[in-house]
């Protein structure tokens, strides 16, 4: 596995992005595999010509475009014409109905990402972007370091565009996780450790191979992915913002970037100017960005995870700060809910609207639950709720915590026996609920 001397790709066109800038102190760097300030040690990310976008890019261009994250393409930081498409993104945007009632709001909508191609979660849009800038780039070799989500991601797409791969995760991870990248027939280093120390072991393994890594020396392009999911909410709600969103938090990337989102299409005049409250989700068990909010601080103190939502246990978040100041600046929330609690918004959502998310979702579900509870959204607000990955592949997490099947004999009387008891238990679970 090494690191190619020169791009393969196909057509190239005029970039809008214009290079890569210090989100601290301002630096300007070439658009290359970088992604830490040489001066500041600040993270850099992408810059763009929004005069150029404004002059080029209007609603009807956006939707003559692919039906994937490839419509945005000028809004994202590739120069060819012919990406790597599979197909990823404009996921259903669900308008609850029960979920909605059963919470007390008028007008909640799922962003229902546990269906996104290829691999069921919103991982394959960010890794879409990392692996078309990658070969870019000249990487024949990619690799991440990873919870789950994203090593499947990595090692689906990277099969599909003939790209060696690589991938590092937590050794203990749920068993669907890893079969969901083996599947692909990358290598995996599975690490005895957790996820801060999966990363740094990355780091030195990017600056030694010298192949691209998604989350690491390729950074900056893989996170502009996340923008997609600001892109179709404002699409599918008609060209407008929603008044709130609730979205997990693991580094505080995809928090940063859907709100990075929202901020270009009113820059380049595609949805008209308005704050978005924006509320963030964390487990208990790793709630380092959730702790850092309520007590009012300006850095984030590092945790050692401990909770069932491993995709978002990230005990170091590198955009943890960010992400606090976005919560602060347009008056939203972060808050952080028990693995218990994680349990019921996950059985919560597939009761009510039949989608089947993993313990990130059940997570993001359990405080939006508990935001309403504490009236910090307000039912009249449009609510939005991000659901980032599918329940198929943490079905550890809710075994022990759901019905099991009746067993029956094959004869009509039996049948009836276990449906007299089947209705008494709901009868029970109702009385409870109303208690």
């Amino acid at each position: 596995m090494t690191q190619a001397t020169q791009a393969t790709t196909p057509t190239q066109s005029a970039a809008t992005f214009t290079g890569l800038k210090c989100k601290e102190c301002g630096a300007d760097y070439e658009a290359k595999a970088l992604h830490v300030c040489e001066f500041c040690f600040g993270p850099l990310e992408v810059a763009y010509d929004y005069s150029a976008l404004s002059r080029t890019v209007t609603r009807e261009t956006i939707q003559a475009g692919p039906n994937s994250i490839w419509r945005y393409r000028p809004f994202l930081p590739v120069q060819t014409n012919n990406p790597i498409d599979v197909g990823t993104g404009m996921t259903p945007l669900v308008q609850t109905n029960r979920l909605a009632r059963r919470l007390g709001l008028k007008r909640l909508y799922i962003k229902n990402d546990a269906v996104n191609m290829p691999t069921l979660s919103f991982k394959d849009r960010v890794v879409s972007v990392a692996l078309t800038r990658a070969r870019e780039l000249g990487f024949s070799t990619v690799s991440c370091a990873s919870t789950g989500n994203l090593a499947n991601s990595t090692a689906a797409i990277a099969a599909h565009a003939g790209l060696e791969c690589c991938v590092f995760i937590p050794a203990d991870l749920e068993a669907g996780k890893i079969l969901g990248t083996l599947i692909y027939g990358p290598t995996v280093m599975a690490v005895q450790g957790n996820y801060d120390q999966v990363n740094r072991l990355c780091s030195e393994v990017a600056n030694t191979h010298g192949w691209g890594f998604v989350n690491i020396n390729l950074r900056p392009y893989y996170s502009e992915g996340s923008k997609t999911l600001g892109y179709e909410v404002a699409e599918q709600l008609g060209w407008q913002l929603p008044d709130h969103i609730v979205a997990p938090l693991a580094s505080g990337s995809l928090f940063s970037k859907i709100h990075k989102g929202f901020q270009e299409f009113i820059k380049v005049g595609l949805v008209e100017d308005k704050t978005v409250r924006f509320s963030g989700a964390q487990a208990e068990g790793c709630s380092p960005i959730a702790q850092a909010f309520r007590e009012g601080r300006d850095f984030i103190t590092p945790v050692k995870p401990n909770t069932i939502a491993k995709s978002i246990a990230i005990g170091n978040p590198a955009d943890g700060i960010y992400a606090v100041d976005i919560a602060r600046k347009t008056n939203g929330n972060i808050e952080s809910v028990t693995d218990a609690e994680i349990i019921e918004g996950m059985k919560l959502l597939a009761e009510t609207e039949g989608i089947f998310t993993e313990t990130a979702g059940g997570t993001t579900i359990a405080v939006l639950k508990k935001l309403v509870e504490a009236g910090k959204i307000d039912p009249e607000e449009t609510t939005v709720a991000y659901i980032t990955g599918n329940g198929l592949k943490t079905q550890e997490a809710v075994q022990g915590y759901i019905g099991e099947p009746l067993t029956i004999e094959p004869k009509l009387d039996s049948f009836e026996r276990a449906l007299e008891r089947a209705q008494t238990l709901d009868r029970l679970e109702w009385q409870q609920v109303l208690v």
